[in-house]
């Protein structure tokens, strides 16, 4: 009886550290749950749609870790590329892989270079208060395609939260906190080209990725996306 009732015990234990290890936030994290995001250029033509798919889901050092595949679209519907990047998430704050925030052209132009990175992940608590000010976070790469060797450098600096918005984008209409920052990238192959940028992205309690981003160069809007479904 006393081993029967250990085992049950086992089991109990074992079911509530795997349910507490899919949860982030208080949101439910499970495999084949994701979400798509349509993006557009500065005026407003689209260009094409992201679908981010949680492949996995499992328990790591105290930490949910949270695979995600993505995988973009052209405006025509046709797959272009596909990349995967990690969430982790220990309950009060959700740790995203910097690689998650490079849009297409930058991967498509690094594909054939077998790039490695190293990142400070970019953090986002649980709770958000005006006037916040989150961590910065990086993103550095380094590869080679024959002879030709490249290196990446990309630092999110000055995360701060700006205000609150209610927003209405075609997932639904959403009460957001506005997260503003800026955005230096270096890419150096041969000769080096330096970027600045602006960003703005829109985030809710109990959502785990941006509703709705812009951002600026030299304060021209040139590209934007927005949250179409969950599922």
């Amino acid at each position: 009886m006393r081993i029967r009732i250990l085992l049950f015990l086992v089991v109990i234990f074992s079911s509530i550290a795997s349910v507490k290890a899919q949860e982030c936030m208080g949101t439910n994290m499970k495999a084949g749950s994701g979400f798509e995001m349509a993006t557009f250029d500065g005026k407003g033509k689209s260009t094409g749609t992201i679908n981010y798919k949680i492949t996995k889901v499992a328990s790591e050092g105290g930490m949910s870790v949270i695979s995600v595949e993505m995988e973009v679209f052209n405006p025509k519907g046709k797959s272009e590329m596909k990349n995967t990047y990690n969430m982790k998430c220990d309950g009060n704050t959700l740790f995203l892989d910097a690689s998650s925030l490079m849009n297409q052209e930058q991967m498509k132009s690094f594909e054939n270079f077998q790039m490695k990175y190293t990142s400070t992940n970019i953090e986002f608590p649980n709770k958000f208060t005006v006037g916040q000010k989150l961590k910065d976070a990086s993103l550095k790469g380094e590869g080679s395609s024959g002879p030709m060797a490249m290196t990446f450098n990309m630092q999110i600096l000055n995360r701060t939260v700006e205000s609150q918005e209610k927003i209405t984008i075609p997932a639904g209409t959403f009460d957001t906190y506005k997260i503003t920052s800026d955005m230096l990238m270096e890419t150096k192959m041969g000769l080096g080209i330096k970027m600045q940028m602006n960003t703005i992205s829109w985030r809710a309690p109990g959502v785990l990725w941006d509703l709705k981003t812009e951002s600026y160069r030299k304060g021209k809007l040139f590209s934007r996306s927005e949250l179409t479904k969950i599922y």
